[in-house]
């Protein structure tokens, strides 16, 4: 009994894998990489946000940009979920939430929204700085890595710009061992 629930425990990793590496994620190069801590200096390519704010909490942030992307829009088009999900550092005076809108749409072709809280921004190219965990994430574990961060930028005299932002890349059914989040900040490198 003992070898199938590792054959399917393992399955269940594979699939859940799998799955997440089939979603599109936004393109960028690395320019450095440090491993202790996992930091990396990376060039993003431009790219257009779906945003809302997050007033009533991130599952409410969450549900309003879903609900566009799942066809509440005025052409009913489903559109495909990325990743990073992306929102502003917990605590913040104005609370964001953004998905990546997948790079085949330019913002002329974006079916308008059903729900007015739905906004979209073109960001240009940039470069960021991005220090990499695993686990489910909290507010006072995404500002700990977020000091660690800053910390770490200050020692390599590199000038973070602008707010940073708290990068989730997985689904909820994902074990904690196996998610990807990060927290980003535009740099002066």
């Amino acid at each position: 009994m003992r070898p199938f629930l590792i054959s399917l425990y393992s399955c269940v990793i594979m699939l859940i894998s799998s799955t997440a590496s089939a979603i599109e994620e936004p393109s960028y190069n690395v320019v450095k990489s440090w491993d202790e801590p996992s930091v990396e200096i990376r060039d993003y390519d431009a790219r257009i946000l779906a945003v809302t704010k997050m007033g009533q909490g991130a599952n409410a942030g969450f549900g309003v940009l879903a609900g566009y992307i799942f066809g509440g829009n005025e052409t009913a088009q489903e559109i495909a979920m990325t990743a990073p999900v992306q929102r502003t550092m917990p605590a913040q005076a104005s609370e964001e939430m953004a998905f990546v809108i997948p790079s085949e749409f330019a913002m002329d072709e974006l079916p308008k929204p059903n729900d007015d809280r739905v906004a979209f921004r073109e960001e240009p190219a940039y470069r960021a700085a991005a220090i990499r965990f695993s686990g489910w994430v909290s507010d006072k574990k995404a500002e700990q890595y977020w000091q660690t961060l800053s910390s770490f930028l200050a020692s390599k005299g590199i000038q973070p710009l602008g707010d940073p932002t708290l990068n989730q890349y997985n689904p909820p059914w994902t074990p904690p061992f196996m998610r990807r989040n990060e927290i980003i900040v535009a740099v002066a490198y």
